[in-house]
């Protein structure tokens, strides 16, 4: 396909990340590289915007047209580092500002100039963050936890995300999301057009990663010393993720039905982890309950094949990669019944309500016990993940940067954005 004047369409996609910190938006990142690492057919320039000595993470991925573009470091905000030397200044800050300076204490990033000067012809904000800039952008912000889950937000950060999310929004030629329910929401909740709302499904994390040997296998059991079998969930420790009420469903079935359940949890233990662990002393669960924090991507593939199952008591998400990894590696699922996820799993997981411990130990207690059903869930998972790959999003972003970029565009990608949504 020829470039415009002879030169490739050239593409720039935010990857900003710390690596173990940003939980699945990294997964996002990593399969995209993957995903366009393999279009090498195409006349497509694909930059990675990586910041500068923080991008070991993400150069294992990057191959074919794909190749790293430089992100000066920033420094936090002078007023920034001192609010966070003196105890309580930062939550005081948090909770007041907004209703001292009101939406002014929000002004939105500007580029600095690093796209522009490298001949970026569409930019692609893969993080819930983004810029303004006069260059042509897709962006995807994930989901509005802020708004549907409000307590766990204050009232800085929910203005905050309010405010650059509709900005964001507003500045894109388009917005990709998910799953209809993502899209639908957006434009319940921002008024957005619904053409400007594109639905790309995403696909399974472990699919850019190693399928891991037998040795590794057993030095992962051998490190963490994991009881065998095991029930798993891979979950950063933020409240909604609900690991609370799954203790409290391990406590029941240990209770009432004298089971005793090994659990194990891997993930980021951020600031919400020490409540965690008292809920765990509360309820005598530490000889049965293990949470490993952040694993790398070789670790996380053997332990979904470790496990006996995989729990998602999530209250909110955009779509769960952690189901997709599962059908993946051929381990049944149970997760909850909010959001885009009852569509996701189809027939392939039992679903539970996320506020109902009972619901969730029977979820627990029948992948734990039956044998026949989870080999049944096991291969109607495999039938369902089969449907995503790296491969096709990576197609069906193409043909939207072809399109807004006003170049020509292939049958492949006519039909790529004609196609009804599979999430």
């Amino acid at each position: 396909m020829d470039g415009i004047e002879g030169r490739p369409l050239r593409v720039c996609l935010d990857a900003r990340l710390e690596s173990g910190v940003s939980g699945g938006t990294e997964q996002v990142v990593i399969g995209m590289a993957s995903g366009l690492s393999q279009l090498t057919e195409g006349d497509e320039e694909y930059l990675f915007l990586a910041s500068r000595g923080r991008d070991a993470w993400i150069t294992p991925y990057i191959g074919g047209n794909c190749k790293l573009l430089d992100a000066p470091s920033v420094q936090s905000p002078k007023n920034r580092a001192v609010l966070d030397r003196i105890p309580g200044c930062r939550a005081a800050w948090d909770q007041f500002s907004p209703i001292l300076f009101g939406a002014m204490s929000f002004k939105g990033p500007v580029s600095d100039g690093t796209i522009e000067n490298a001949g970026v012809d569409v930019m692609h904000f893969l993080l819930q963050r983004g810029f303004i800039t006069s260059v042509p952008t897709i962006y995807h912000p994930h989901d509005l936890q802020h708004i549907h889950l409000a307590e766990f937000f204050t009232p800085r950060a929910r203005m905050g995300r309010d405010i650059l999310f509709r900005t964001l929004c507003q500045q894109a030629a388009t917005v990709s999301v998910t799953a209809t329910w993502g899209k639908q929401d957006l434009v319940r909740q921002y008024g957005l057009p619904e053409a400007k709302v594109q639905v790309v499904p995403l696909a399974p994390s472990n699919e850019a990663y190693p399928v891991p040997a037998e040795k590794d296998l057993a030095s992962v059991r051998a490190k963490y010393s994991l009881q065998d079998p095991f029930v798993f969930y891979p979950a950063q420790t933020f409240p909604h993720k609900n690991h609370l009420a799954l203790l409290d469903a391990l406590a029941l079935l240990r209770d009432r039905k004298g089971l005793v359940i090994p659990f194990v949890s891997s993930g980021r233990c951020n600031s919400f982890y020490p409540r965690i662990e008292k809920h765990i002393k509360e309820l005598r669960l530490g000889s049965q309950v293990q949470f490993l924090g952040f694993v790398s991507p070789l670790e996380l593939q053997c332990l979904y094949r470790l496990c006996r199952c995989v729990v998602i008591p999530t209250r909110f998400e955009a779509a769960s990669f952690p189901v997709w990894d599962a059908f993946l590696a051929g381990t049944p699922v149970a997760c909850s019944n909010v959001t885009s996820l009852p569509q996701q799993v189809g027939d392939a997981a039992l679903v539970f309500d996320p506020e109902d411990t009972q619901a969730i130990a029977n979820a627990i207690e029948r992948l734990w016990t039956d044998q026949t059903l989870c080999r049944e869930l096991i291969e109607r998972g495999r039938t369902n993940v089969a449907r995503f790959s790296w491969n096709r999003t990576a197609r069906q972003f193409r043909a939207h940067y072809r399109r807004i970029a006003g170049r020509p565009m292939s049958d492949e990608d006519r039909r790529l954005l004609q196609a009804p949504p599979l999430l």
